[in-house]
């Protein structure tokens, strides 16, 4: 199973002035590094916890259906199924019939039920299920205490910013950042 970024989001969850404001920063010399900060945070917390904070459109890959009825999307929340592509012994594409299809896009991870699952022709890669996932298109929409956390970890990686090469962030993460985004981590047996 492999999940590819189809769209970006459109922004962050954290604009330049919450983190300014939090910082306590004042004038623009340092808007870039701050913006390369804000991502590095927003994707360290979303491979931490397997969310998607804003929304963008992904791919699922998948050699074969799982033996189970139940499909499970390693990002969320899944807003929606947008399409379920299968490919035939010549490689040719083909529209999966979705009628009946129940989607759990709030479940961690989340969870899909297609009622007819004809088998892919080709091996690997056969089934491909394009969604869509994250909390909204706005910062808004992504939980405060998610936001939180950004901003504990945006004040760590700016104060080493001197020490730690941008490109190999995250340096670290704060006391409490743990604990902040523990209830939204996926759990396993």
């Amino acid at each position: 199973m492999t999940i590819a970024e189809l769209t970006p989001p459109a922004g962050e969850p954290l604009t330049l002035a919450e983190v300014k404001a939090h910082l306590r920063l004042d004038g623009s010399t340092e808007d870039g590094l701050l913006s390369g900060l804000i991502t590095a945070a927003r994707t360290h917390l979303e491979r931490e916890t397997g969310l998607v904070l804003m929304t963008g459109s992904f791919r699922l890959y998948l050699d074969d259906w799982p033996d189970g009825p139940v499909i499970q999307i390693a990002r969320c929340p899944v807003q929606t199924i947008d399409a379920v592509t299968l490919y035939d012994e010549a490689g040719d594409p083909f529209e999966a019939d979705t009628a009946g299809m129940v989607l759990d896009g709030r479940a961690q991870p989340a969870r899909l039920i297609l009622p007819r699952r004809v088998r892919p022709g080709q091996a690997l890669n056969g089934i491909e299920i394009d969604f869509t996932a994250g909390f909204g298109a706005s910062g808004t929409d992504v939980p405060d205490t998610l936001k939180r956390a950004m901003l504990l970890h945006i004040a760590v990686l700016y104060e080493y910013r001197g020490v730690v090469a941008p490109e190999n962030q995250p340096a670290g993460v704060p006391a409490g950042y743990e604990r902040l985004i523990a209830p939204f981590r996926r759990r396993g047996l």
